[in-house]
């Protein structure tokens, strides 16, 4: 199966990246889109993380606003790098090249599949890269036999109370794609809300002994320390559990449904509604249910892993 990752790389998306390098998975290539933090921030990350993590897969500059031109970002809770630390961040580094994200999605689409080979693209942030290919190369859109997207909610939101974060930044994005009937996977805000990080998990992180274990764990208690200033017990860990359904199909459970995004500019701006009822018209699945024990053991092994480095 060919895949691509489409990215604005904040904490749960570098653990996404190594849950599925740590499993072996190739990765054709990688865009980058601006959401957590503003593009600059964005590639800065992937740069980074690129070099230290060794991934040698190419990593293409996409879209710095949405579709309508704006820019909502999550740093006034994941902080100006887009990723909270106890400590160590990553490293400022400054990609080498520009390389344009839509232009290379279009080369991987025009390429004939080898067999029965499927092109699918673990989508981790805002849907602007992938409404832009939908707008400009429907033909080519049409070639994408899955798109697993960390996005949206069934029921209240994170970034306003009515939506989450992704769908919020960038809804015209999300309607665009569900209009041209692209095939969507959700793995929604309540889902993952169900696999939680906590302060005993960044333990087994720091003491691993690899060169990157230091940072790892810093970044691994940051991002925990959100929902802790919360006044909860840990974090909801998203984006790694979008995938993990790459890796292991029976660890989430997905079922048809219809999917809309409000894209009015009221209090209910970004909210996502799943309408699963046979009287819907689906044009999309939604994660249902989730093995929460499994989707932790498969993400921390591989955080530990890298670790150990």
């Amino acid at each position: 199966m060919g895949l691509w990752i489409d990215t604005d790389m904040g904490f749960d998306d570098l653990a996404s990246v190594l849950v599925l390098t740590h499993a072996g998975r190739q990765i054709d290539g990688m865009s980058l889109i601006a959401g957590n933090s503003p593009l600059e921030t964005v590639r800065s990350n992937a740069a980074s993380a690129a070099k230290l993590f060794g991934w040698d897969f190419p990593i293409f500059t996409g879209r710095e606003k949405a579709v309508l031109g704006g820019l909502e970002t999550a740093q006034a809770i994941l902080g100006p790098r887009g990723m909270q630390s106890a400590g160590a961040h990553l490293p400022e580094c400054r990609p080498v090249t520009e390389r344009c994200a839509f232009g290379a999605l279009c080369k991987w689409l025009e390429q004939p599949a080898a067999g029965d080979d499927k092109r699918h693209i673990l989508a981790l942030g805002p849907l602007g890269n992938l409404a832009a290919l939908a707008l400009a190369r429907p033909d080519l859109a049409r070639k994408i036999d899955q798109i697993t997207w960390m996005g949206g909610a069934a029921g209240r939101g994170n970034h306003t109370a009515l939506a989450e974060y992704n769908a919020f930044a960038d809804p015209e994005a999300l309607a665009i794609v569900l209009a041209h009937e692209l095939p969507v996977r959700m793995v929604e805000l309540d889902l993952c809300r169900k696999v939680i990080a906590t302060p005993d998990d960044v333990h087994a992180i720091r003491i691993a002994g690899g060169q990157n274990a230091s940072l790892l764990a810093d970044l691994t208690d940051g991002y925990i320390n959100i929902g802790i200033s919360r006044g909860r017990s840990g974090m909801a860990i998203f984006d790694p559990v979008a995938a993990i359904t790459l890796l292991d199909p029976d660890v989430v459970q997905f079922a048809n449904t219809h999917v809309a995004v409000d894209t009015s500019q009221g209090v209910a701006r970004g909210q996502t509604h799943i309408d699963p009822t046979a009287t819907a018209k689906f044009n999309g699945q939604y994660g249902v249910t989730v093995d929460a024990d499994r989707a932790r053991t498969m993400i921390f092994d591989a955080l530990k892993a890298e670790a150990a480095k």
